[in-house]
């Protein structure tokens, strides 16, 4: 082999060993880059202690002045003390919103002191040997803060970097077995002035270890400014609208798993929000009770906004291909988007003289009070069918699913007694059969109520439309 040759035989090796080289550090980079946990629930999802006897409580928050009674459904502030009563080792909690302190409000809302006894409750959970922990999109809260002072690990995460969004997530994990999921936030709004609903399960040991996997997973999105090509396998969903959790729900035999968004926030085997609603929507056999702050198809982004078809096109074809009545309650408000008139006026004519085709639309406009504030907001984020509940965290617009972190849970019963489909059925029934809940009038645009005296300073939770930049 003359000088030549071996030269080009060493250049050929260094090109084969530094694209070896290359390989590794991609694939380094790609372990590094995947988030992980330890895998402390491993050992409690076996036979033996994953119960399949689960109790199921709906929960409300409805305002004093608002002349609507608990029809079914339990206090909100009572049930999450009592998730605090029943916890022995940790308390998970992942809230769009941080605001329990009212002292300021106490005397214009008598209710809002719940907000800021709930917070003192917090506070002493470490005293009592209860680790809590939160997950949060607020890089600067006070009140987190001093949760921290007494004890609690408190993460934060930069929604703008990871998904141009925000953390709408509103969850809680009380150890691992006991779960809260609904519309309201850790805010004395939530607990007074706002119309809330949400559930919460018991003794449901795996059906709550999948709803920590997704709290682990934003606890471990601290400081990242990328999502990870990567997910660890503890972080994939044990359950899915193929693989649901079977288990016993107040004596009926029912099946349940949970959903996330957004899309890129997806280990393996989770269903997304979207899926979920299609599922629910798609299994309806009669008809279709959704009730919504907000219901707008579009996507805002600059500088133009897109139609957002998904949720928009499930309805149409569920109207026409299936003769499924449907019926929408939306919050009528002063961030209420004009636009969404139109989408609902568009879903109404569908049925004009088409045979076995029922829409309805009303607006939840509460009354105005005297300083010109509103009477119980309606926040609530649900939809209701003959066979299946599903329950979230996002408001039925284009970038709340695409931008933006929430949760829900579906759960569906098997055979003829639907408990809770029944139970959350009545509550919707009671709200549109309320003097609040005014008929959507062909070519008219209701006048909401202005919000000022409740939304001040609270822009981040409750009033924007979920527009990454909260300007639709």
């Amino acid at each position: 082999m003359n000088t030549e040759e071996r030269t080009a035989d060493s250049q050929q090796k260094c090109i084969v060993i530094f694209a070896l080289v290359c390989c590794f550090a991609v694939l380094v980079a790609l372990i590094f880059s995947a988030v992980d946990v330890l895998g402390e629930d491993e050992d409690i999802l076996n036979d033996d202690n994953c119960s399949d006897i689960c109790q199921v409580v709906l929960v409300e928050n409805i305002p004093e002045d608002i002349s609507i009674s608990h029809e079914g459904t339990t206090s909100l502030t009572a049930g999450l003390h009592g998730l605090l009563d029943l916890a022995q080792k940790s308390v998970e909690i992942v809230s769009p919103w941080w605001d329990l302190n009212s002292t300021e409000q106490d005397s214009r809302f008598p209710q809002a002191k719940q907000g800021r006894l709930l917070l003192h409750r917090l506070m002493g959970l470490k005293a009592q040997g209860v680790q809590l922990k939160v997950a949060s999109g607020m890089t600067s809260s006070p009140e987190l803060k001093l949760l921290s002072h007494y004890g609690a690990e408190v993460r934060y995460l930069n929604m703008t970097a990871l998904t141009k969004g925000e953390l709408r997530s509103s969850f809680w994990v009380v150890d691992r077995k006991h779960m809260y999921i609904g519309s309201a936030a850790m805010d004395w709004r939530s607990l007074s002035t706002l119309k809330e609903l949400g559930i919460i399960v018991y003794e449901c040991r795996c059906l709550a270890v999948d709803l920590h996997r997704i709290f682990n997973l934003y606890w471990q999105l601290e400081y990242r400014e990328f999502v990870p090509a990567i997910w660890s396998k503890r972080l994939s969903a044990l359950y899915s609208k193929e693989e649901h959790f079977s288990f016993h729900l107040n004596g009926s035999q029912a099946k349940a798993y949970i959903s996330s968004s957004p899309n890129i926030f997806r280990p393996k085997d989770r269903t997304t929000d979207i899926e979920a609603i299609f599922r629910v929507i798609q299994d309806a056999k009669r008809f279709i009770c959704i009730s919504m702050t907000d219901y707008l198809p579009l996507l805002s982004s600059s500088p133009h906004n897109k139609y957002w078809s998904r949720i928009d096109g499930m309805l149409r074809e569920a109207l026409i291909l299936k003769h499924v009545r449907v019926r929408l309650l939306i919050s009528c408000r002063e961030q209420t988007h004009p636009l969404t008139f139109n989408f609902l006026w568009s879903l109404q004519s569908l049925c004009i003289q088409t045979a076995n085709c029922s829409m309805e639309a009303r607006f939840f406009s509460p009354r105005v009070r005297d300083d010109g504030s509103p009477q119980g907001v309606h926040h609530h984020r649900y939809v209701v069918t003959d066979n299946s509940v599903y329950i979230g965290n996002l408001d039925w617009v284009g970038n709340e699913f695409v931008f933006n972190a929430g949760a829900g849970l579906v759960v569906s019963e098997l055979g003829r007694s639907s408990t809770l489909a029944e139970r959350l059925k009545s509550v919707f029934d009671r709200d549109w059969r309320s003097l609040y809940a005014k008929p959507l009038q062909p070519n008219k645009i209701p006048t909401c109520s202005s919000s000022a005296g409740v939304s001040k300073g609270h822009t981040g939770h409750t009033e924007d439309t979920g527009s990454p930049n909260a300007s639709l």
